[in-house]
């Protein structure tokens, strides 16, 4: 099945369709109607030659009248005229044949406005390495350290990189396979089943784990008021994650001060200090969300920690926070965040009490406001029972 469905094309702006055409190598595509260049970017993935053509419509709105070609003395081609039709010769786009002479397989990185390379030489940049457009990045959804494969379209004069052509495959999988996989909101979810084993000889994290266990999937706020080690559990958590085989996490610190960035014991995925615009803060945390959902998606357990949802606006706060689930058909997407409250829908809240943590006992739980729906299934009958006698002698 194709990774380019019609019903994908019609939704799409005629800038992303300008872009698919020039991957393809559609030549004159520019000028075609919408109909059209659509029409012929379903041909040319599955083979054909493209149907549309846009000598068949004299009325097509974005051609632009061209002057009268002038001749000089004699009938000969002015110096103008010849100087225009050679240029058009050179930019005319190689052949197919040419595209698929060489394949390249690699690990992409995803850029900041969406595009991406594969890396000849990873993780350094070299002028071997081959640009991947944001409309395919887009389109297969990928993501940093994702392995594809395709065929390279050789770069033309004006251009510094090689390019790719399409993409063939996603992690040693068919990309059309990939792409007719359930999108992540359409996937079932149930309650966390596999619990994060967090102490590593942290007495902060050995009460977390005992009394408020945390599972592939959870949903957690670690709340409480100011000064109540908020933070510091947080730091402590992507401690005792870091470095897993099983996870990958993304660490997300909108609001920080700068001094504190050294004190993080795993490289953030975002930072932004407490001077950012809310805006910059909204749109740093969906992008890390929607890299989480992916790997989830995908089958992958990711984590993400975020620092914290006071200064982002309320929906991505919360869309942030609801991103987290156990996928029964796929992996699992755990959000722990630090909020001075909970936001409602966690599965997991680990209040903190700063009144303990005045006395130095930095971070200390505040039990009667802590809890995990559903703890039986992260620690069996007999860990949750200890949990709720523990709680009836608070």
């Amino acid at each position: 099945m194709s990774v380019l469905d019609r019903a994908s094309l019609e939704e799409s702006p005629l800038a992303d369709l300008h872009a698919i055409a020039s991957e393809l190598s559609i030549d004159g595509y520019r000028r075609l109607r919408r109909e059209q260049l659509i029409d012929s970017i379903i041909a040319r993935q599955e083979g054909k030659e493209p149907t549309g053509s846009a000598e068949e419509d004299e009325h097509v709105e974005d051609e632009e009248p061209r002057p009268p070609r002038r001749r000089g003395r004699r009938g000969g081609r002015s110096r103008d005229a010849a100087s225009e039709e050679d240029t058009e010769k050179e930019e005319v786009p190689p052949s197919a044949e040419e595209q698929e002479q060489q394949v390249i397989e690699g690990e992409i990185e995803v850029l900041s406005n969406g595009s991406g390379f594969v890396r000849a030489h990873p993780p350094e940049q070299s002028e071997e390495d081959v640009y991947v457009s944001a409309a395919q990045v887009r389109r297969c959804e990928l993501i940093t350290g994702d392995r594809i494969a395709g065929p390279i379209r050789p770069r033309r004069r004006s251009e510094r990189f090689a390019s790719l052509h399409r993409v063939d495959t996603i992690n040693g999988r068919p990309a059309a396979e990939l792409a007719d996989r359930p999108h992540f909101d359409g996937l079932p979810a149930v309650f966390p089943d596999q619990r994060l084993e967090l102490s590593a000889g942290d007495p902060s994290l050995e009460v977390i784990e005992r009394l408020t266990p945390i599972g592939k999937g959870s949903r957690v706020t670690i709340s409480g008021a100011a000064r109540s080690g908020k933070t510091e559990l947080l730091r402590r958590l992507a401690a005792a994650l870091g470095g897993r085989d099983d996870l990958q996490l993304f660490l997300v610190l909108v609001g920080v001060r700068p001094e504190e960035l050294a004190d993080w014991p795993a490289v953030p995925a975002q930072a932004l200090s407490f001077a950012a615009p809310t805006e910059s803060q909204d749109q740093a945390l969906g992008a890390v969300i929607d890299q989480a959902r992916r790997v989830a998606a995908r089958g992958g357990d990711a984590v993400v920690l975020i620092d914290t949802l006071d200064g982002p606006h309320p929906q991505p706060a919360r869309r942030a926070l609801a991103s987290a689930r156990n996928l029964s058909e796929a992996g699992s997407l755990t959000v722990i965040a630090t909020a001075s409250a909970p936001l409602g829908g966690e599965t997991t809240v680990i209040a903190l009490d700063a009144a303990l943590a005045a006395t130095g006992k930095l971070p200390a739980l505040d039990l009667g406001a802590s809890g995990t729906i559903r703890p039986e299934l992260l620690v069996g009958e007999e860990g949750a029972a200890a949990i709720m006698a523990e709680r009836s002698t608070q």
